[in-house]
């Protein structure tokens, strides 16, 4: 069992390096810059950009002066005055040149030798000092944290990692230009901007390492973390042991930073054994620790002069080293006897980095500053217009050029019908979208497999209609019933009319719902015939996935050279190469725009002296190398194209295509066929779905009529059977009303006013005018208040039979007699009529009705309960079919 990995030094040590800053003398840029723009501009020019000159003044005089001695200030400090030089750098030529600001000397010293100074008359120097500036604060601010706690460690990270990308953007932006001049230094050079780079990232990687101790993570995933620690300051080490560095640094640098490399390259071993004994493989775990033990060995030789931290941290690794190389030893020889490789034979330890540069462009983007923004010469504003104008028909032309390329291998490869073809050898081929789209929206519908279940509901809403129109009909025949056996037995007394003469309109209602029902019913049964006789049709539309009903392009039967699979791989091949080229492509006109967005060549329009035609020419050149590449593409993507025809055509012979294509035709007209057999039935569903719901409405509302004039029936009735039997006992009926129950009942509709003077016999109870126990027929709406048509007498007046009827015959009409018509059972909406004048048992007569046919939007708002059925049509109203409209 491995030994416990909290016992490691490295963790603990806490001595990392930061960087001083560079010393400047102190330069007055406000005079000169204003006398410039006074003389070459004007004096007003010189005024409108005091503020800014001002700023910038200050900006300098603060640096030098360092009033503020925190670190985040002076970290804010530096970068808002390397934003201000890249204005003055685009807009104030700085040289010895007469025409020039040419009175300006910046004079800066070496950050390691102190005594080393360089002067230069322009502003690269000062640019690319204030940036080693920046990067030593980060470096501090990194130093500053406490890096005993995890987010101490976190920060202090991030810091370092600050500093390191302070120093990148030196020595990819800065350190060039200032190395330029006859006065340089060596702390400004692109070999020491490296190497700080270098060793900001490997002290970042620590603290991660640090942390990574601290969370307790298994030991595999800390060797490689400290691992990449070591190579860090591998590299670093590698730079401060050549020129130009090798002779500028102080011992003590080069000590420490070999003392970590060793540090962290053993402590890597370290944890590496500590996984390879969790996974017995001892062996290998001696050759590591033995590896580690001799670097260890090796560094406490050159170790004169390390600061003792380092030296501690050192000591207490080896001696966990040493413990467990002994113990692996022992159970080697006793246990394992395996041979034990030489540290010479072992592949490099993995690592794996957790930090990077702090990109710095963002951060010290001056792109967005308004100082001196008025301020642009006129020559090379124009020279500037110039330049972009050439280059913008640069990229201009040859994006054309890029996108014909696109779009001729979008055109030829879709003639070959590619890659099409080889997804259907693999089976992965898809429906065009259209089709498919078409498909799964009749799935999502419930496709052929659930139009059973919608024709069930076909049914059951003819059955509810069909119980709907028997029991109203019932309901009217119980009345005429009563009614006849009270005529039979009174004669000449009953002098009401007949109920069949007043119910005619309701029975002419019903026998029109009746034959619409039968019609409904025969549509219904067409319906079924056609589901039935296409359902082997439209089965393909239930196939999950469609693409699995497809024909599939399948290998020959026969083949007499087996070359089928080289002629797929390698027009596979080819295809790859050409996705490749497009990629390209796409890569080399992303390049472009943005070389172009980077090309910035202001400042040096200012600052030359020479023609510029050569400079235009020169920068032009910039965009050479990639026009090269985009016509070296497509020229190459030419040469595939015809070698992919070669193949294609190879591979059609072989695998029928043809026969393939046009089966797969005749699957595609199948499947649109299918489709528009299923919406054509499914819109004939709908419509007698919307047809039946919207008949059941308007028989509820026959059915409730009907109620209403059974119900006043029974009322009259009851009267009527107590008036002829006082008549019979020769009782007086002088205090009737004049010409009461003289026969002149109104049709079904008619209303007229009844008088409210009616007296009583106080002999005899008060018979109720409604009693709901009396009724006929039950209530088929109980919910819906029901208004009696004979009210009490501190009531208002109510109608009462005044007309006497048409001249209808005596007996009802057949129950479901079918009006002759040569409408279809489902017709269109007709337009509305107006209603006769005259109307039924206190409410207007049902006007939805004209002639055979029902109009739904005709339909007068009934009280009653909503139909048990109500299903929205996910299609537009029906216009084509014939099951449910006119013929």
């Amino acid at each position: 069992m491995a030994g416990s990995t909290s016992s490691s030094a490295a963790g603990s040590t806490n001595i990392m390096l930061a960087i001083f800053e560079k010393k400047a003398n102190t330069v007055d840029l406000y005079r000169p810059l204003r006398n410039y723009v006074a003389f070459h501009y004007s004096e007003r020019e010189a005024q409108n950009i005091e503020d800014d000159l001002q700023t910038l003044k200050q900006l300098r005089s603060d640096l030098d002066r360092n009033p503020d001695p925190s670190l985040p200030s002076r970290r804010d400090l530096l970068q808002n005055y390397f934003k201000a030089l890249c204005q003055v750098e685009t807009r104030f030529p700085i040289s010895p040149d007469p025409d020039h600001v040419n009175s300006l000397t910046f004079v800066w010293f070496d950050a390691f030798k102190p005594k080393l100074k360089a002067s230069q008359q322009n502003i690269h120097l000062e640019k690319a000092s204030v940036l080693f500036n920046l990067g030593a604060v980060y470096s501090q601010i990194g130093l500053s944290y406490d890096r005993n706690s995890v987010d101490g460690r976190r920060q202090a990270s991030h810091a370092f990692i600050a500093a390191a990308g302070s120093f990148a953007f030196l020595r990819d932006n800065a350190s060039m230009k200032a190395s330029i001049g006859n006065s340089t230094t060596v702390d400004l050079s692109v070999e020491c901007a490296g190497m700080l780079e270098k060793l900001m990232l490997a002290q970042a990687q620590e603290c991660v390492f640090e942390n990574t101790i601290a969370k307790g993570s298994t030991p595999g995933v800390c060797a490689k973390i400290s691992r990449q620690v070591g190579l860090y300051y591998e590299e670093a080490l590698a730079a401060l042991n050549v020129a130009p560095l090798s002779q500028h640094f102080d011992k003590s640098w080069i000590v420490h930073v070999q003392l970590k490399s060793a540090l962290f390259y053993s402590e890597a071993c370290y944890r590496c054994g500590l996984e390879l004994h969790e996974k017995e493989e001892i062996a290998e775990e001696i050759a590591r620790l033995r590896s580690a033990v001799s670097v260890l060995t090796e560094i406490k030789k050159s170790s004169k002069g390390a600061a003792v931290q380092i030296l501690d941290a050192i000591s207490k690794l080896e001696v966990n080293i040493n413990r467990n190389l002994e113990r692996a030893v022992k159970e080697n020889d006793r246990v394992y006897l395996m041979r034990v490789p030489s540290p010479s034979s072992l592949s490099p330890l993995p690592a794996f980095s957790m930090v990077k540069p702090m990109p710095m462009n963002e951060v010290l983007d001056a792109s967005k500053e308004k100082m001196f923004a008025s301020l642009v010469p006129d020559n090379s504003a124009k020279a500037l217009s110039r330049y972009t104008e050439m280059v913008d028909d640069i990229i201009r032309t040859q994006a054309e050029k890029l996108q014909q390329a696109s779009e001729l291998t979008r055109v030829r490869l879709k003639e070959m019908e590619l890659p099409d073809s080889i997804l259907a050898l693999e089976g992965n081929f898809t429906l065009p979208t259209n089709l498919k789209e078409d498909v799964e929206a009749v799935q999502i519908s419930g496709g052929p497999a659930g139009l059973e279940s919608e024709l069930q509901q076909l049914k059951d809403l003819r059955r509810v209609n069909q119980e709907l129109l028997v029991q109203t009909e019932e309901l009217l025949q119980k009345e005429a019933r009563e009614d006849a056996q009270f005529r039979s037995q009174f004669g000449t007394k009953w002098t009401r009319p007949q109920s069949s003469t007043l119910t005619k309109n309701l029975q002419d209602r019903l026998n029109r719902f009746a034959g619409n029902l039968k019609q409904a019913a025969e549509s219904d049964s067409r319906i079924e015939r056609s589901v039935r006789e296409h359902s082997a049709l439209m089965a393909i539309l239930d196939a999950r996935p469609i693409e699995s009903a497809l024909p599939s392009l399948a290998r020959p039967i026969m083949s007499f050279d087996q070359n089928e699979d080289a002629v797929v791989g390698s027009l596979k091949q080819s295809l790859r190469q050409l996705e490749t080229l497009g990629a390209q492509r796409a890569g080399l006109e992303d390049m472009l725009k943005e070389m172009k967005r980077k090309d910035d060549i202001l400042p040096k329009l200012m600052t030359s002296t020479g023609s510029y035609e050569d400079l235009f020419k020169k920068e032009v050149a910039k965009y050479d190398h990639i026009c090269e590449d985009i016509a070296q593409n497509i020229e190459a993507q030419e040469q595939l194209l015809l070698q992919i025809q070669a193949q294609n055509d190879d591979f059609s012979a072989i695998f029928n295509l043809e026969d393939y294509k046009a089966s797969r035709e005749k699957s595609y007209k199948q499947i649109e066929a299918a489709i528009a057999k299923f919406r054509e039935i499914k819109d004939n569903i709908n419509e007698g779905l919307k047809f039946y719901v919207t008949l059941q409405d308007a028989i509820t509302n026959v059915k409730q009529q009907s109620n209403d004039f059974v119900m006043t029936r029974n009322i009259q009735c009851r009267e009527m059977i107590e008036d002829v039997q006082r008549q019979v006992a020769g009782l007086s009926f002088q205090d009737k009303n004049n010409g009461a129950y003289n026969g002149n009942y109104p049709s079904v509709g008619n209303q007229n006013p009844r008088s409210n003077t009616q007296q009583t016999d106080p002999s005899r109870p008060q018979t109720p005018y409604y009693q709901p126990d009396q009724r006929s027929d039950t209530q088929t709406n109980p919910s819906r208040p029901q208004t009696p048509y004979y009210q009490s007498a501190e009531q208002p007046p109510v109608p009462a039979y005044g007309h006497h009827p048409p001249p209808y015959g005596h007996q009802p009409p057949p129950p479901y007699q079918i009006p002759p018509t040569s409408a279809a059972p489902y017709p269109p909406p007709q337009v509305h009529q107006q209603p006769p004048a005259s109307h039924e048992y206190g409410q207007p007569a049902y006007p939805g009705w004209r002639g055979p046919y029902y109009n739904a939007h005709a339909q007068q708002p009934a009280s009653a309960p909503r139909p048990p059925y109500t299903i929205p049509s996910p299609y537009p109203p029906p216009h084509q079919s014939g099951y449910y409209k006119q013929q």
